[in-house]
């Protein structure tokens, strides 16, 4: 896809963050997009950005853990909008605790948003994809899609769970050659509010971590803007990259995992203190 003018986009959390970014530079391009978000507020914010550019706009409040709610909106929106052409499953949501301090009910949570989430973004959009003859599927996973952190098991879970979904779903597509074709993302450290949404667990206290300093700390890591995030994808989407990596972060441990793959918890757990003393 060389552009992205007249094409349609439908992008998940598009109320902030990365999806709303990724809102505010397709509508720039001329991009007509189906939006939605959890957050109802999010995206009446989002509305207001992308107001002053003539694309015509949907705005719908979705919870993709929903199969059936992903399934009218993407039904929704092709009749709205006659087409699409790209399908940003992007909304997620974060969780640390141990794997022994963590219950069912909180890793079906954030399996039903990260993972099914995506699933259900990929298979109902797929087929309105492949309708318009020019189609793409972004993915987001994550550094943690890469890479594994104590207190971080299920999240780790979902993002391992989507890049190997995503990978294997452009095999396919690339063997079809429908005019179709799939990216994973794996951003770094990106400057949203998933560290302060995030479920923090009273477990994490068994690894000598405070949940409330835990959260601050993770912010101290979210270094790049979600725009400089939103304008790596698109440029990705338009050469056709099978794999993002967003940040220096991303970007060194991708190397150390695969030279190390054994021993990389050690460079993680050195950046990681190198990012909160330069931030203090």
């Amino acid at each position: 896809m060389k552009n992205f003018n007249q094409k349609v986009a439908a992008i998940t959390g598009a109320g902030s963050g990365i999806g709303q970014q990724l809102a505010i530079l397709l509508a720039q391009q001329g991009t007509h997009l189906a939006l939605s978000d959890v957050n109802e507020q999010g995206l009446v914010e989002t509305r207001s950005l992308i107001a002053q550019y003539p694309v015509n706009a949907t705005f719908t409040q979705l919870d993709v853990s929903n199969q059936e709610a992903i399934r009218a909106w993407a039904a929704d929106s092709f009749t709205h909008h006659g087409k699409i052409n790209l399908i940003f499953n992007n909304a997620g949501v974060a969780l640390a605790s141990t794997v022994e301090g963590m219950n069912y009910e909180e890793m079906e949570w954030i399996f039903n948003i990260n993972f099914w989430g995506v699933v259900y973004g990929t298979k109902e959009f797929l087929p309105y994809l492949k309708q318009s003859g020019e189609g793409h599927v972004i993915n987001i996973s994550s550094l943690f899609g890469l890479t594994a952190q104590p207190t971080q098991s299920a999240y780790n879970a979902t993002k391992f769970a989507v890049r190997g979904f995503t990978e294997a779903l452009r095999q396919e597509l690339d063997i079809q050659n429908n005019g179709v074709s799939a990216t994973c993302v794996h951003p770094g450290g990106i400057r949203t509010n998933i560290a302060n949404n995030a479920r923090m667990s009273d477990s994490i206290r068994a690894l000598g971590m405070n949940p409330a300093r835990a959260s601050r700390s993770f912010n101290k890591v979210l270094k790049t803007p979600p725009s400089d995030a939103a304008k790596i994808i698109l440029d990705a989407v338009r050469k056709n990259k099978a794999r993002i990596l967003i940040g220096t972060d991303a970007k060194i441990l991708d190397v150390v995992q695969r030279i190390t793959p054994t021993h990389y918890s050690q460079a993680l757990n050195f950046l990681t203190k190198k990012s909160q003393k330069n931030g203090k």
